[in-house]
């Protein structure tokens, strides 16, 4: 189905990924995923001390890494500052000597109308979901061109001009489109260097703290599946050739369809339960 495939392509052993929001949650999960197949993970995230009501930090994530075999670098990084995260590319070249795969995964939310939008909250999406994939993407560009088929992956929603995805989180909406129109650009502008650039979403909620906390507490958490389905449909992607794979908005269910896994259930947090559809589908 795909060109260019090879051993080289298939194998992640010994390639770096730099995941940001990677302390928890579904950046978490990708990172295990790529640490099992022997890939260097960096945790670039802001969490060096555990929040009880979200879990993890960059610390407990590496341990899990190593656990499993794989190289670890926990790096403290808050990507609404250019020098941090310059500095997290610093010691990433200094530690594993390149950079293979971006995955553009933190993410701040809040789902409010445009008269409850605090303009701080407006600043706290922006700053992450928007300057932060931007920047994080332009400091790791230089590496990736040198790196073994190399992949930038936002955790962002196929672009939908239907006003209907607006009307409710406008500011919210306005800073995920922008996480996906960057992987867009990224991908024609970088098609000549073949690097990748393409988003992921889930078809369902998916079982994380913003759910738990900020969406639909335990009820929805009960109606969700869970970060490992984003991980494995993020793995199969990343397996494919950069050249030839590129430019697309990726959905969890297509790409695993597509691996010929139609059977979805072991991903669901209660068996058998309905399940929630994404707010953005």
């Amino acid at each position: 189905m795909f060109i260019y495939q090879s051993e080289i392509f298939m194998s992640f052993q010994g390639r770096t990924a730099f995941i940001t929001g990677a302390s928890r949650g579904i950046g978490r999960a990708i990172a295990l995923r790529l640490a099992k197949e022997g890939a260097n993970i960096v945790v670039a995230a802001k969490s060096i001390e555990e929040n009880p009501k979200l879990g993890g930090t960059i610390f407990s994530v590496a341990e899990e890494i190593k656990a499993l075999g794989a190289k670890a670098l926990a790096i403290q990084c808050d990507i609404r500052f250019e020098d941090q995260i310059q500095a997290a590319v610093d010691k990433t070249i200094a530690e594993f000597g390149g950079i293979d795969i971006l995955i553009n995964n933190a993410s701040a939310i809040s789902l409010t109308p445009t008269e409850q939008t605090e303009a701080k909250r407006y600043d706290l999406m922006h700053g992450i979901n928007v300057r932060g994939t931007f920047f994080v993407s332009k400091a790791c560009i230089p590496h990736l061109r040198k790196g073994t088929n190399p992949h930038i992956l936002n955790l962002s929603p196929p672009i939908n001009m239907d006003p209907k995805w607006f009307a409710n989180h406008l500011a919210y909406t306005m800073s995920k489109y922008n996480m996906s129109m960057i992987a867009m650009g990224l991908a024609e502008e970088l098609k000549k260097d073949r690097i990748a650039a393409n988003t992921l979403w889930p078809r369902t909620t998916i079982a994380t703290a913003a759910v738990l906390n900020l969406l639909g507490g335990e009820m929805l958490m009960k109606m969700s599946r869970t970060p490992e389905i984003l991980a494995d449909a993020a793995y199969y992607i990343l397996k494919r050739p950069s050249g030839s794979c590129t430019g697309n908005f990726f959905l969890d269910e297509k790409v695993l369809a597509e691996e010929g896994i139609t059977d979805l259930s072991g991903y669901s947090v209660v068996p058998g339960a309905q399940l929630y559809t994404d707010l953005f589908l």
